[in-house]
């Protein structure tokens, strides 16, 4: 266990060697608005991610019993993620996170082994906060912008399910299936850029969502 918790934290200093700190204006809003959100005698849950849990604007709303922060910036990696974890996730002492990159990062180049081993950082240092906070890994969604790379997302999806296999508290939404049509991705669920979602696109998260709430 030792071992592990040294391994996240030498990948956290190798990132933080590396990470271009561009978004650091944005988290300081994101954590001025939910310090002023938080109510610490409640069980917390947090949306973190890219701009997929950014623009899920009604999230809150959709779970009216549940306390919910959202910690979402748009065109993170999960690089950036690590980068900010205490100050997006972990000073709130979440009982349960949902995570949602890699979309990114298969758009920047990266390899889907890439992104685990760093999900797999992150996942250790949620743990090392409290061993029995829950986490659910959203799977990277199919898109009309980025259709061209499926191929990889898949690959991806397939690594974060298998990763989720490894522990009683992780568990894998899979939004990529029902955001299809057969073969062809759902193209009436999209804004004007293909990329991000409508109301009818966050409907289907949802419906995915719920299951993994309660």
């Amino acid at each position: 266990m030792k071992f592990i918790f040294c391994l996240a934290f030498f990948s956290l200093f190798l990132i933080t060697i590396n990470a271009q700190n561009g978004f650091q204006k944005e988290v300081d809003e994101i954590v001025k608005r939910n310090d002023s959100l938080w109510d610490s005698s409640r069980e917390t849950i947090v949306f973190t991610g890219s701009s997929s849990i950014r623009f899920w604007k009604d999230v809150q709303e959709r779970f009216p019993e549940q306390h919910i922060l959202n910690s979402g910036f748009g065109g993170s990696q999960t690089a950036d993620l690590l980068y900010h974890l205490e100050s997006l996730v972990l000073r709130y002492k979440p009982k349960k996170v949902f995570v949602y990159e890699g979309d990114n990062d298969i758009f920047s180049k990266k390899r889907p082994k890439e992104v685990i081993q760093t999900i797999q950082t992150i996942i250790q240092l949620i743990k090392k906060e409290n061993l029995n906070t829950t986490i659910i890994l959203i799977s990277a969604k199919p898109s009309i912008a980025r259709w061209r790379l499926r191929g990889k997302y898949k690959r991806l999806n397939r690594k974060l399910e298998k990763l989720t296999l490894t522990d009683a508290n992780l568990f894998y939404a899979n939004v990529w299936d029902i955001m299809l049509n057969g073969r062809k991705v759902k193209k009436d669920i999209f804004v004007n850029d293909g990329l991000h979602m409508n109301t009818k696109g966050y409907e289907l998260w949802y419906q995915k969502i719920k299951q993994h709430i309660d």
